[in-house]
């Protein structure tokens, strides 16, 4: 095919339906040069145009000239749209854009693509616990390559906010506790959008979300208040966010919260003084869903004061909020604004347009040949039905009760059993939600008739039917079974009294986490919990298929359990990596990201939190006045972070190390034995952390510094070694300077963070 590029007389470029890079026929200017030049002849109109970016609103295929916001694009009053799905959608808008408007300028078209396109996998907190790196990269490229084919070519993802409170709902669109773990997952998922080449047509843009400290908020509640230290921040909060940068992000999108007493949409000491002056970053920085006018409520001022105050701090998108096309003129006029920081945005963001290679093509994501073939294709579920397998978290395994036989007679039962349109999780914008199976669909397909499987749906969501419909939306619901409580999980007793063994899939639906789902109860609904009650009192065995978005409070339901395996929401081809590894066909590997507590009271509760003065003397679980502890409950977790169990058994022995001292410019060699005594073969994930014994300021009790997940067969033995250089030591002191202090340290290697081998060194000048 071949288009006219913007401002040149012409541009012909030849696509592959898969092609990893574009083939240009002929060279546009370099970018400085080009887009210098396309500025030369904007209109103040047309630069405040390129800032704006609305949601796609009223359009349609086939009516997009006749749209509202057809208008404002012809007068260039649009830089990009976001929610809005399809080559033929977009092609149209485009068309308006490249031919219609004065200057030609294309947009760019953004969406939530958050774990997986029409192809999903599982929610980016259960993703984490597959602690692979390639398989999360690989999740991000195929993310990629099915948005680029659909017309996509930005991303609001990848969502990096360190949470330690699970009542927050959005902890299940993170990667978890720890900076070290989602600085690694940040890297591999920018790599796995942006690739090598933006200009490829199945690269898209990333978008470091959300600037920053998001998952801090007080209470647990979204949009809420944040307040830290700055020493905190940075030890803590702050590199998963500078790992993405570093890793090449183009974009960035600030965060609801307030940052010292600031939002972070108008804090100029985030935005400019860290993020740019500090950190480098050369891309754009986008407000969330209407974060500017948000800036009012908070009281910062009226549209016209908070929109100059977002441009002046660093943003140069305002998503939706209409300040910046409302009002940025005006404040120029009055001297609000100045003409070097409107010009400097919409430099930003044409320089993303041209990376993405849109001046050399605007139409190069509107191939429906690829479209046909790309989304959600037989190989991509084929590899996202492993990655979920990888991601399952096996957290209780009783007298080795799974794997599963495939034979026999099985009971499933519960709310989530058949509920495919729950399957993919929330933020799955994009996904078919009809088109997953369900629990109960999957397995009887997969196994036939080697099992006999019965089902009853045993309880509804929550006895609370307005809470139910709150927890399932988006297409998500689950039908309401209106009978008598009683009569439900009597007829789920009867069918299990028939089985062998009770599967009870059981847990939160997709939308009880996620954006605007925080809880103060992070238990399963009672209603469940009755149903568990009663299948545990069967006598039977009781396999628990645990549905969550978040870390729960699963310490009554442990014990009726005799075994439990966490899905979380596994994505588009969960019935059947559900199943691969109910019945053995997939061996569980995935470790915790974030602790479990035992009880709400220990909300917030983490593995790297730092000593106190009184700390508890034993671990027995006993009080003791006078010290750190509960007078009602334990201090430590019910599961600790990394934690996973697996089909077969990992033994760790002799860990040594090369020196017991090094130096600034040494490294020490981190040896240990680790052997698979169990009977399959299996994928063990090595966990190594640090800590500094004695600091200029108080350190954690332990940090990650490294991991490796490695294959073992069975009854295998690997030595398994780590390199500890002076970086691995590095922290921010109180002058927020990154130093590594000689002293004392202490390394801990083992299945999780709290079963480990220890060894000392010390740091040397």
């Amino acid at each position: 095919m071949k288009f006219k590029s913007v401002l040149l007389l012409s541009l012909a470029i030849t696509f592959s339906a898969n092609a990893q890079k574009s083939k240009k026929k002929e060279q546009i200017k370099p970018k400085a040069e080009f887009v210098a030049e396309l500025m030369s002849k904007m209109t103040l109109e047309e630069k405040i145009g390129q800032l704006n970016l609305p949601s796609s609103g009223d359009i349609t295929t086939g009516q997009a000239k006749s749209s509202n916001i057809a208008k404002k694009i012809e007068q260039g009053e649009v830089g990009g749209l976001f929610n809005i799905k399809s080559v033929a959608k977009i092609k149209d808008v485009q068309k308006i854009a490249v031919e219609k408007s004065r200057l030609k300028i294309p947009l760019i078209f953004g969406m939530d693509v958050i774990h997986g396109y029409e192809t999903t996998f599982p929610i980016p907190l259960g993703l984490s616990t597959s602690w692979n790196m390639e398989i999360i990269k690989r999740s991000a490229q195929i993310a990629a390559s099915e948005a680029t084919a659909d017309g996509i070519n930005w991303t609001f993802s990848p969502m990096l906010d360190i949470s330690r409170d699970p009542r927050w709902g959005r902890v299940s669109e993170g990667n978890g506790e720890d900076p070290y773990l989602a600085s690694e997952i940040a890297k591999a998922m920018v790599q796995g959008y942006q690739g090598n080449d933006l200009m490829a047509n199945n690269t898209m843009l990333a978008c470091v979300k959300h600037f920053a400290l998001y998952g801090a908020s007080e209470a647990g509640r979204d949009y809420n208040t944040v307040d830290m230290s700055k020493i905190r921040m940075y030890n803590e909060y702050l590199p998963p966010y500078k790992a993405a940068i570093e890793a090449g992000a183009g974009s960035v999108m600030a965060s609801f919260n307030e940052i010292d007493g600031i939002p972070a949409t108008g804090n100029k000491w985030l935005l400019t003084e860290v993020l740019r002056n500090q950190w480098k970053f050369n891309g754009f920085v986008v407000t969330d869903y209407t974060g500017i006018p948000e800036m009012i409520e908070h009281g910062m001022g009226d549209l016209q004061t908070v929109s100059a105050l977002a441009l002046k701090a660093g943003v140069h998108m305002d998503m939706v909020g209409d300040g910046f096309l409302t009002t940025l003129k005006k404040s120029l006029q009055e001297g609000k604004v100045t003409m070097a920081e409107i010009d400097n945005a919409t430099r930003l963001i044409l320089n993303a347009k041209y990376d993405l290679g849109l001046f050399h093509d605007p139409y190069k994501y509107c191939d429906e040949k690829r479209a046909k073939t790309e989304v959600y294709n037989d190989n991509f579920r084929k590899e996202a039905r492993a990655i979920a397998a990888e991601s399952m978290v096996l957290m209780k395994n009783e007298n080795q009760l799974l794997p599963l036989k495939k034979s026999g007679t099985v009971a499933l039962i519960g709310p989530l059993a058949d509920a495919g349109n729950n399957m993919a999780g929330t933020w799955s914008v994009a996904t078919n939600q009809g088109r997953t199976k369900s629990l109960k669909e999957a397995m009887t397909e997969v196994l036939g008739k080697n099992v006999n499987v019965l089902y009853a749906k045993g309880s509804n969501l929550d006895y609370d039917a307005e809470f139910q419909k709150n927890a399932t939306m988006f297409g998500k619901d689950i039908a309401r079974d209106n009978r008598n409580p009683q009569e439900i999980i009597a007829e789920a007793v009867a069918v299990a009294q028939k089985s062998d063994v009770i599967i009870a899939a059981i847990g939160e639906s997709a939308e009880m986490s996620g954006e605007s789902s925080s809880r103060t109860n992070i238990e399963i609904p009672q209603a469940q919990k009755d149903l568990l009650e009663a299948l545990h009192k069967t006598g039977k065995p009781v396999v628990v298929v645990l549905f969550t978005g978040r870390p729960l409070v699963l310490t009554d339901d442990m014990a009726k359990a005799n075994a439990m395996l966490n899905v979380w929401f596994p994505g588009s081809e969960a019935g059947y990596s559900i199943t691969d590894v109910l019945f053995g066909d997939e061996n569980p590997s995935a470790k915790l990201s974030a602790t479990f507590p035992r009880s709400l009271g220990q909300v917030p509760i983490f593995y790297n939190h730092k000593n106190t003065g009184r700390p508890i003397a034993n671990t027995e679980g006993k009080f003791e006045k006078f010290r750190s502890n509960y007078i009602d409950e334990r201090n430590e977790p019910l599961f600790p972070f990394g934690f996973g169990l697996s089909y077969t058994k990992f033994e760790y022995s002799n860990l040594s190390l090369s020196s017991e001292k090094m130096t600034e410019t040494q490294k020490i060699t981190v040896s240990i034995d680790v052997k698979n005594s169990g009977n399959y073969d299996g994928k063990e994930v090595i966990q190594l952390y640090i800590r500094d014994i004695v600091g200029s300021v108080t350190r954690p009790m332990k940090e990650l510094k490294d991991f490796k997940k490695i294959n073992f067969k069975k009854g295998e033995t690997k030595t398994v070694t780590f390199e500890i250089d002076v970086e691995d030591l590095k922290f921010y002191n109180s002058n927020l300077d990154f130093v590594a202090e000689p002293g004392k340290f202490q390394v801990f290697v083992g299945t999780n963070s709290d079963e480990v081998l220890t060894k000392e060194f010390e740091l040397v000048k």
